[in-house]
């Protein structure tokens, strides 16, 4: 039989990691969960964890998404995307022992060449909702309020859902005056997410994850008298987490980790018709690291386009899958 243990090995074993899938210069944003820590399952960069947190813990987040893009002219008036800043802070509750709600409060600062465009500021807060369970022996259950370290063993799954808020500034002109739903801080309208994760503990080294997320926008009416509604998006990932290094008597732990982070874009509508240069699908490889210390996070990782399918491809500068390459840094810290 196992041993159970009590409720500080689930808080010791429970460290949480949020990351949040940033857009480029496009529309596109999405929050998704991980969670890791000095023992027990390891938890990736981009893709979603299978893990709650503790009943009446507290979890305090901010991820740094930098993404630099591949430029095509020389010229500096052509509005061609240079670079971007996303940043994200969070705070997580756990309600029960399988359920936990995040709030999530996005600062992002996008960069044209000719910097016509002041597109720096907070966008869309987001509400996220996550309900873990697990399966053993016995079959499905709740996630407990105690595990043992075999317990985290077991194929552990999550069901998440979410919205957005409209607090972003959806109308945010540009230097003439014009309207680019692309450069807006906010959606106008709430966006919907829900998502299914799974997780295996391989062995005491290794860590297997699979994350698959659907994102649905409504149609808005900008002040210019225009209507966008941006493309759906849909995500499947897998991540395989290694332990490196540990020392237990110090607390602390490095993890090796690779992902493979698959996105495919619809093609947003403009007043009812599909827009030109939108939507296509886009393949990451995403290899990081991430070091524990006690229930403090930090994790490293290069996002990098391995292959794409993009509509118009070559008009889609500045978009999803036209990265140089996407620098991605979190910490998180469970109270």
């Amino acid at each position: 039989m196992k041993n159970m243990k009590n409720m500080s090995l689930c808080a010791l074993c429970a460290g949480w990691v949020l990351s949040y899938a940033a857009p480029t210069l496009a529309h596109h944003g999405v929050a998704s969960l991980g969670a890791a820590g000095l023992e027990g399952p390891g938890a990736p960069i981009e893709s979603s964890s299978s893990a709650t947190l503790p009943k009446g813990s507290v979890l305090g987040y901010l991820k740094l998404d930098y993404a630099a893009f591949k430029t095509y002219t020389p010229a500096s008036n052509d509005d061609e995307g240079d670079h971007s800043a996303f940043w994200m802070a969070g705070l997580g509750y756990g309600l029960r022992s399988y359920l936990s709600a995040y709030v999530f409060a996005p600062y992002n600062a996008k960069s044209l060449e000719n910097d016509r465009y002041d597109a720096s500021g907070v966008a869309d807060l987001s509400l996220m909702g996550v309900l873990g369970f697990k399966h053993d022996a016995d079959g499905f259950q709740l996630v407990p309020a105690q595990e043992s370290l075999d317990d985290l063993e077991d194929w552990h799954f999550t069901v998440y859902g979410g919205l957005t808020l409209p607090t972003g500034d959806a109308n945010r002109r540009n230097a003439d005056g014009d309207i680019d739903p692309g450069m807006a801080l906010g959606f106008g309208k709430p966006a919907y997410s829900l998502g299914l994760t799974a997780t295996k503990q391989i062995n005491a080294r290794s860590t297997l994850t699979f994350d698959t997320s659907y994102l649905h926008f409504q149609e808005y009416g900008y002040d210019d008298g225009n209507r966008t509604q941006f493309g759906q998006e849909w995500r499947v990932n897998t991540a395989f987490n290694w332990r490196l290094w540990e020392k237990g008597d110090r607390k602390l732990r490095l993890d090796g980790i690779l992902e493979a982070n698959y996105l495919q874009l619809g093609r947003d509508r403009s007043n009812g018709l599909g827009e030109l240069a939108t939507g296509g699908d886009i393949l990451y490889a995403v290899p990081g690291l991430r070091l524990y210390y006690d229930q403090l996070s930090l994790g490293l990782g290069v996002k990098v386009p391995v292959w794409t399918g993009l509509n118009e491809e070559a008009l889609q500068q500045g978009a999803e899958g036209k990265e140089r390459y996407r620098l991605i840094l979190t910490f998180s810290a469970l109270f």
